[in-house]
């Protein structure tokens, strides 16, 4: 366990450190035994324990990770050792995830252990691809290099999904406004509306009646029905996340709406050229680019025909090409680029102009799809409101009439 501490020593001057032990009597031992002077010893709580609001909010996040890649690629070149950079970094960072992340490298340097061990101790923030990059880097004595790579795809990266949250921003707030509307319609006014109806003589017109049923129902059981919905969506964002038949059927799901179909598939094509890119530059081995690569697609039949291309294809002696060529649930571009580039020697240069097209395809598609679900989110609100007020006005026009 790892406790940092405040102590002085024989000199008078104060000092701050960490020590890794098993306990606080064996930090106090240490202490004395160095002839310092504790002032305060406590523990330091782990990058990986968190908990599960700072993973949501406090984890190390797209920002964080493009500033620790620039900064440790500019004092890389100016020729400052790794360790000294990450005792500066750990003096600058307050963000408490990102600050534990750098004491436990710092910690593992010291050890003697491999700077991507660290790395790989957090998978929900780091990523194979980036995993390996460090890997592989640390292995060629390549680490400026990958580390200014690593800067410009995750720059990459986070001006991508900028882009598509923006472009997301005005359809979720009419989506909201509209659930909000017809939640109001169906909860309060509704049901006030339709005991006067059933207390009266009058009958109201069947479509009336209909919609009467339902927002009586709606808001004799609206605390259940919110139950259910939030039970569903949790349960099924559960299911996604940890089972593999949830991802089957996500997939699948995903797959079969004609507009967001070509979207994921184009995001999966560009999340593996900028993965194999990456990887080939930084001088892994084939095969296991192709099957990093694989864990990074998010989409299942791009990951399996990955790894049939690793293993049954280029493990028995097929080229790249080849082994691409067999599986065609890539595009025909995508794989006859990789056959011709594979045997022009510039496949990592092909690959990366391939993630590029593909991420402003993706941004294309993005606002392309947004300009139709504008105008379609606003027509369903607007069909919904207009049967609940006609529902409304058509019932009380033959009450006035009757008086």
């Amino acid at each position: 366990m790892l406790f940092r501490y405040t102590a002085v020593q024989p000199s008078g001057q104060v000092i701050e450190s960490d020590f890794e032990a098993d306990s606080l009597a064996d930090v106090l031992r240490h202490l004395s035994a160095s002839d310092l002077r504790p002032i305060s010893v406590k523990p330091v709580k782990e990058a990986s324990d968190v908990g599960w609001w700072g993973r949501m909010f406090g984890g190390i996040n797209t920002s964080d990770k493009v500033f620790l890649t620039k900064y440790l690629a500019l004092m890389l070149r100016v020729g400052t050792d790794i360790l000294s950079a990450i005792n500066i970094l750990i003096a600058d960072f307050d963000k408490p995830a990102v600050k534990n992340l750098l004491i436990e490298i710092r910690e593992n340097l010291m050890k003697g252990r491999p700077l991507y061990t660290a790395f790989a101790a957090h998978p929900r923030a780091f990523s194979p691809t980036f995993i390996n990059l460090i890997k592989a880097a640390e292995a060629s004595g390549g680490l400026q290099k990958t580390f200014e790579d690593l800067s410009n795809t995750l720059e990459g990266e986070a001006e991508l999904e900028s882009r598509v949250r923006s472009a997301l921003v005005y359809p979720i707030i009419l989506l909201c406004v509209a659930s909000a509307i017809i939640i109001f319609l169906t909860t309060f006014a509704l049901p006030k509306v339709a005991n006067v109806f059933s207390s009266s003589n009058i009958k109201p017109p069947l479509f009336s009646e209909i919609v009467f049923a339902v927002g009586l129902f709606i808001g004799a059981n609206v605390l259940p029905i919110f139950g259910v919905f939030a039970v569903l969506v949790v349960g099924g964002v559960f299911a996604v996340k940890k089972t593999e038949t949830g991802r089957r059927l996500f997939d699948q799901f995903v797959t079969n709406i004609p507009v967001v179909r070509g979207i994921y598939r184009d995001l999966a094509v560009q999340r593996m050229a900028s993965t194999m890119s990456s990887l080939i530059r930084a001088g892994l081995p084939i095969i296991e680019t192709i099957s990093v690569a694989a864990e990074t697609v998010g989409l299942r039949e791009y990951k399996f025909a990955l790894l049939r291309i690793a293993n049954e294809g280029l493990e028995k002696g097929l080229t790249i090409g080849e082994a691409f060529r067999r599986e065609t649930v890539f595009p025909k571009a995508v794989t006859n680029l990789v056959a011709v580039s594979e045997k022009a020697g510039h496949l990592d240069e092909v690959l990366d102009t391939l993630a590029k097209f593909y991420a402003n395809n993706v941004d294309a598609s993005i606002k392309a799809a947004v300009s139709l679900l504008e105008p379609a989110i606003l027509l369903a609100m607007g069909v919904m409101v207009a049967t609940i007020a006609l529902s409304i006005i058509v019932p009380i026009y033959q009450l006035t009439t009757q008086f």
